[in-house]
């Protein structure tokens, strides 16, 4: 039988440690048992410059001539 650590090769002689009482997975020695190993992630992908749609809502208004200032006594005027 082979060791349940996924990076040790060794096979399980006489002597099997497991983890806990409940635990199924044997291992050859201790430290295998007791050392935990995660997989290496891969880099994440580069996104295009296109803007996500969170980013389109919160971006700030930044086209100058389009905005027009309001004042607050016309809008009163109009809503009449």
């Amino acid at each position: 039988m082979k060791c349940s650590h996924p990076t040790c090769n060794r096979g399980i002689g006489l002597v099997s440690h497991r983890r806990g009482w409940f635990g199924k997975r044997l291992y050859c020695s201790r430290d295998c048992r007791d050392n935990y190993v995660t997989e290496v992630r891969q880099p994440r992908v580069k996104r295009s410059f296109e803007p996500s749609l969170f980013e389109q809502l919160f971006a700030p208004a930044t086209v100058p001539g389009k905005l027009v200032p309001v004042r607050a006594g016309a809008m009163r005027a109009r809503a009449r």
